[in-house]
């Protein structure tokens, strides 16, 4: 009996159409799939026990013989929506500012962009499960994912991590990609890519399987997230891996 591939990918609504893909293609009987948030989806490549991952591009210079092995992910051009800084006061009476425990990538933006176009200087705070009741006064922290769509509607100033870079850079943010750090069969890996594109052409399949009020998932689908990796996404992405490492 041949092993299966064993496959990871965050557990958020990003995900959902390139899994929508997955769960229907030819490829579903060859993998073992695991969801889970992105930090630890980098130890478990880390430790060897995944094949191939959705992870943070900012771990990739961490796993050694990471590769990105698929032309889909996750990236923006502007407005992301899910990934941004919250707050109760503008920018420049920030003191204080919670780092979301969930992502790597998302934490060295927030980082870079505070320090090299926001020209802010703050106290980064360990954040806990907890930490967005605690974004308070001078207080801000930055959200990822599904928390951080139900979380629109609940501050007065929002700066969008993927425009913060857009201004600063005038490039596309990628964070996330399907990356390997062993060789993959090359009839498995277009195999997968016709997977992931099978997702994104049943959009509205996927959002009537997943409900969510708090925010048009047709316009996160299609204005927000950009799932292809083209070369102007990996022009962003050798620009961040520059300036973070």
């Amino acid at each position: 009996m041949q092993k299966k591939i064993k496959v990871a990918a965050v557990s958020y609504l990003n995900t959902k159409p390139l899994l929508y893909g997955i769960r229907r293609s030819r490829i579903w009987n060859e993998i073992e799939l695991t969801v889970d948030y992105p930090a630890r989806l980098v130890a478990q490549m880390q430790g060897g026990h995944i094949d191939i991952a959705l992870l943070p591009v900012a771990a990739i210079p961490s796993i050694t013989g990471a590769r990105i092995v698929s032309k889909y992910g996750i990236a923006a051009d502007g407005n992301v929506a899910s990934v941004a800084l919250y707050s109760e006061v503008p920018l420049a009476q920030i003191e204080n500012v919670y780092l979301d425990y969930q992502s790597r990538t998302s934490v060295r933006l927030a980082r870079l962009l505070l320090d090299q176009h926001w020209k802010q200087k703050v106290n980064f705070l360990e954040a806990d499960e907890h930490y967005t009741d605690r974004i308070k006064g001078t207080t801000a922290g930055v959200i990822i994912g599904d928390r951080a769509l139900q979380n629109l509607g609940n501050f007065n100033y929002i700066y969008d991590l993927s425009k913060g870079w857009k201004e600063f850079t005038g490039l596309d943010f990628i964070f996330a990609a399907w990356v390997s750090n062993k060789e993959l069969p090359e009839a498995f890996l277009a195999e997968f890519d016709e997977a992931n594109a099978l997702g994104l052409s049943h959009l509205d399949e996927v959002i009537a399987e997943n409900p969510y009020p708090a925010y048009d998932l047709k316009t996160y689908y299609t204005d927000n997230i950009k799932f292809l990796l083209d070369e102007r996404k990996k022009d962003g992405l050798k620009k961040f891996l520059e300036l973070i490492n």
